[in-house]
């Protein structure tokens, strides 16, 4: 079944083009408004694209970016605006982001430079096909604005990464985000302080929040997939940060440890199986499309030494992680 996002992601497009644009895609401008229309992923993505494209505006999904905030996100808004910290906000944003697009994924990931006092917010697809630009502008461009309306200005973005190469002068992606942007990564991703977690959202309400999380836990069941695709998910937002047992993930999942293990034995999987799949995605995407070092790349993908990055991948692709870098035209380290 096609994925159905909030038509409220597109809301602000129709002042950016000529009208009628929409109704070519069967959106209209009131869909958009609302906060209950619904429309399918692959339309959304085509409309951005389309756009920027005939309307020869290749920042499109940043400068729409520019004109949002928080409540496109309809329901998910109000939790997100009363957390406690940024970090309770990232972590309710990664428990109910479905509800807004079930296409989506947002999560904290280690500093793909390896820096120090710096985590990486990362925000991508949940399926193997990779994000279009536009798709991938407007929403990290929107997880900048919310982030800086939260604080109240600017919270010390380092930089910016992203998946494609420049689609409008540089100077255009400096000027949105503040900062350096650099293009063509393996992720699409906000560098910024470690502690940026532990600050407080200024005027949340504990009351509010509790609230709109209940709502959308009462009213919006996670949509259903595999115990095995659930899993997936929680480890590839969890490797290389916090531990990936079965103990670990089956509380993220408020399953107890057997019970995971029997739903995956049913599915025909374990959780090893799973882990070492995860493992080996991260992996192939680290050492073919970064020049990160491999003691690094041992850490994202949650390795202990070196020497067990270099048997893993020699098991997954027959070969060493130079070879494989240098297979890829990166760089061996």
């Amino acid at each position: 079944m096609e994925a159905m996002v909030r038509a409220a992601g597109l809301r602000g497009l129709p002042a950016l083009l000529p009208g009628g644009f929409l109704d070519r895609f069967g959106v209209s401008a009131g869909d958009l408004n609302s906060d209950d229309a619904l429309i399918p992923a692959r339309t959304a993505a085509m409309v951005l694209e389309t756009a920027a494209a005939e309307q020869g505006c290749p920042d499109l999904g940043l400068r729409l970016a520019g004109t949002q905030n928080a409540s496109v996100l309809g329901p998910l808004a109000l939790a997100i605006e009363n957390a406690a910290t940024f970090g309770e906000a990232l972590e309710i944003s990664r428990r109910f982001l479905f509800v807004h697009s079930p296409a989506l994924t947002v999560g904290q990931v280690p500093d793909p430079a390896g820096h120090p006092g710096v985590a990486g917010l990362r925000y991508a697809g949940t399926d193997a096909v990779p994000l279009p630009p536009q798709v991938v502008d407007l929403g990290l461009g929107l997880l900048h604005r919310i982030i800086t309306l939260l604080h109240g200005g600017p919270y010390g973005l380092r930089s910016v990464h992203l998946t494609h190469d420049a689609l409008a002068p540089v100077v255009a992606y400096t000027g949105f985000f503040g900062c350096e942007v650099r293009f063509g990564r393996a992720d699409a991703l906000l560098r910024v302080p470690a502690g940026l977690g532990s600050m407080p959202v200024p005027g949340g309400s504990q009351v509010l929040r509790d609230l709109a999380v209940e709502y959308l836990a009462g009213h919006f069941p996670e949509p259903q997939r595999s115990v095995a695709d659930r899993v997936r998910v929680v480890l590839g937002q969890a490797l290389g940060t916090a531990p990936a047992d079965v103990a670990a993930v089956a509380r993220r999942l408020r399953l107890h440890p057997r019970t995971l293990q029997r739903r995956l034995a049913a599915e025909g999987t374990t959780f090893e199986a799973v882990l070492d799949g995860v493992r080996r995605a991260a992996a192939h995407r680290l050492v073919t499309a970064t020049d990160l070092p491999f003691s690094q790349v041992t850490a994202m993908v949650g390795l202990a030494e070196q020497s067990a990055l270099s048997r893993a991948v020699r098991r997954w692709f027959g070969v060493s992680p130079r070879e494989l870098r240098a297979r890829a035209g990166g760089l061996g380290r």
